[in-house]
């Protein structure tokens, strides 16, 4: 399959789901992972980026998989090729990255797992447009600039996407989706490490809800 197209809107490597808010989650207990995605599902939110940075993860990830078919279930915090077919075989739909690697990329072909990279310099976002990228995360964006990055490279980079991470609030989501270049924002603050502890869905339903709602009025 030719790269050039790969991450395109209409390309079956690019992932797809209709929340324009994705949860990044980091899960302790595969036993939280099945209510956790019911509750942002009953939010109205039908993705979740359940990330690696805990070793339930990947268990996290494949009973989401199985049990709650509604929810577009993606891995998080991708960092090596190995990982790759991990968690592409675990029930993954797609697999987003703090950064990128050639590697990581030829392996992301090898297994046809839709993907997003990290990007955090406009050389980095050029070197993914090369590999066929058209959506890209920029990571951490608060620290590369937030909105004003993501303006100015609206320019020189028009035809490419962003789902900025790292920074993202209530606050500030609908700012951020209001620009012609960020289809999504991700954040950790929809799933807060307490609440899902604490098995308090209820709560993390209402985090959803406010958030999609802002979502659609952006």
């Amino acid at each position: 399959m030719s790269m050039k197209t790969m991450n395109d809107p209409s390309s079956p490597l690019r992932p797809v789901f209709t929340s324009r808010v994705v949860p990044v989650i980091v899960i302790t207990k595969p036993a939280q992972a099945v209510p956790l995605a019911e509750a942002l599902l009953e939010g109205g939110i039908d993705v979740m980026e359940i990330t690696l940075r805990h070793a339930a993860g990947l268990a996290a990830i494949e009973a989401v998989a199985k049990s709650v078919p509604a929810m577009q279930v993606g891995a998080g915090t991708v960092t090596v090729a190995q990982e790759v077919s991990r968690v592409q075989n675990a029930g993954a739909r797609f697999a987003l990255s703090p950064g990128m690697t050639e590697a990581l990329v030829a392996e992301v072909l090898r297994c046809q797992l839709p993907f997003v990279p990290g990007t955090l310099t406009p050389g980095e976002i050029m070197r993914a447009r090369e590999h066929g990228f058209r959506l890209v995360k920029l990571f951490p964006a608060a620290q590369a600039g937030g909105l004003g990055m993501l303006k100015a490279l609206g320019g020189p980079l028009a035809d490419m996407q962003f789902c900025p991470t790292g920074g993202i609030s209530l606050a500030n989501l609908q700012d951020y989706l209001r620009l012609d270049n960020v289809p999504m924002v991700g954040g950790s603050w929809l799933t807060p490490l307490d609440l899902v502890e604490a098995g308090n869905w209820a709560a993390i339903t209402r985090l959803a809800r406010e958030a999609t709602d802002l979502a659609r009025a952006a």
